[in-house]
């Protein structure tokens, strides 16, 4: 990845400039997330020191646009980092993706207030500026599904005043701004997304986070009691019917599958890599050689890294089909997740089995992996809703080829 051009960087006179990411940093990175991801998970501790690994390497704002002094990556390059990350502490790789996608969807269709975004950027050329969205209540669960949110936006002279609950607010404690999925008390209600800034009045994180798996996302409840944000710190609101990112289009949800999905190999491929090395390192005494040159063993790791390669290979082309503003390369990302994750999470799965005891005690990081590797089914779009979708879409293309021409009916001999 190469620098922007220099006048891409003058959007802001005399605000401090992004930093180019610098993908080549990306082994050290994992690596160094790596030597804290073990300490983290056992406290579930925000991983705070790893942003600023993350940050320094210019990876946190890889995806900003050129016209606003970014580089503008894609999603060839954000999986490529995601991958990384997730081999290093998914924990980091999940919070940095959220904003990785924050910045991606800004610089594709503009819908931030100006001023806030030129806020976050000023925020991130100095630190880790992180931000996501908080959607997920009590009640309502993911508003992917459908339902209106039950955290309300109140009109008070030239600001709003929130109120109410956000579930599973992944990175909440170290969150820049959040994305506050709220409805008005208008009538008509309205619906949309609110900027709120860290730190604001009324705003609370409780400490609920007690996860088997991404212990260190700190996914904690946001409580909103009367948060001001001013009056046009807000991104599409719209009547209930027309909710603005309520189902993603096609290429926000290709972002979201096909990164998600490349943060999960990583874990998978940590995995692979402390398997290879357990598997030279173990010399029962009966066989008097390492466990790697069994032929039962090198058949496994066989199976293990041929379904990795297979859906690494799967995520990377799909997401250069994306970047080539492909139509059909984004429908199918979906349909690439599930294909993935199920790789990631049966390889890890495959290492427990091979590795016994050893692999389920805490002092070894394959049960971490696992059960880290396990939150992949959780994350929109899921299992099946995908399938769902695209066995719909399947039956009705035959229906469209009996349509179209001569054909044999499936009971026909």
């Amino acid at each position: 990845m190469t620098a922007p051009p220099a006048s891409a960087t003058e959007h802001r006179p005399g605000a401090p400039a992004l930093r180019v990411p610098d993908l080549g940093r990306l082994p050290a990175v994992t690596e160094a997330l790596a030597a804290r991801a073990a300490e983290h998970d056992r406290d579930a501790s925000f991983p705070a020191e790893g942003f600023v690994l993350v940050q320094d390497a210019g990876l946190l704002t890889a995806t900003v646009a050129a016209r606003h002094g970014g580089s503008g990556a894609g999603l060839a390059d954000t999986v490529r980092i995601l991958r990384a990350l997730g081999a290093g502490d998914p924990a980091v790789a999940l919070v940095t993706a959220m904003t990785l996608f924050t910045h991606a969807a800004e610089a594709r269709t503009p819908g931030w207030p100006p001023a806030a975004y030129a806020a976050l950027l000023d925020a991130a050329a100095t630190g880790p500026a992180l931000v996501n969205a908080l959607r997920v209540e009590p009640e309502l669960g993911s508003p992917v599904r459908g339902g209106l949110p039950a955290t309300t936006a109140r009109r008070d002279g030239d600001r709003w005043l929130l109120t109410g609950r956000k579930i599973y607010s992944t990175g909440a404690v170290g969150l820049s701004h959040l994305l506050v999925f709220a409805r008005t008390e208008e009538d008509p209600v309205r619906v949309g997304t609110f900027v709120v800034r860290a730190g604001s009045p009324g705003l609370t994180v409780e400490p609920t986070w007690d996860h088997v798996g991404l212990r260190a996302s700190r996914s904690d409840d946001v409580v909103l009691d009367s948060v001001p944000v001013p009056l046009g710190d807000t991104i599409g609101l719209a009547e209930p019917g027309e909710i603005p990112g309520a189902r993603p289009d096609p290429e926000t949800g290709a972002w979201n599958a096909l990164g998600l999905t490349a943060l999960y190999l990583g874990v998978a491929g940590a995995a692979r890599d402390w398997l290879t090395n357990f598997l030279h390192q173990r010399v029962p005494t009966a066989l008097g050689a390492p466990l790697a040159t069994l032929p039962r063993f090198q058949t496994a790791v066989g199976e293990i890294e041929a379904a990795l390669f297979g859906a690494d290979t799967l995520v990377d082309t799909l997401a250069a089909r994306v970047d080539s503003g492909d139509p059909e390369g984004a429908e199918q990302a979906g349909a690439v997740k599930v294909l993935g994750t199920r790789a990631a999470i049966t390889a890890v799965e495959q290492a427990v089995a091979l590795t016994g005891n050893h692999g389920l005690t805490r002092a070894n990081p394959l049960q971490r992996h696992y059960r880290d590797v396990l939150c992949a089914r959780v994350h929109t779009p899921q299992d099946d809703s995908v399938l769902l979708t695209t066995g719909r879409t399947a039956l009705d293309r035959a229906i469209a080829r009996s349509t179209d021409g001569p054909h044999r009916k499936a009971t026909d001999s």
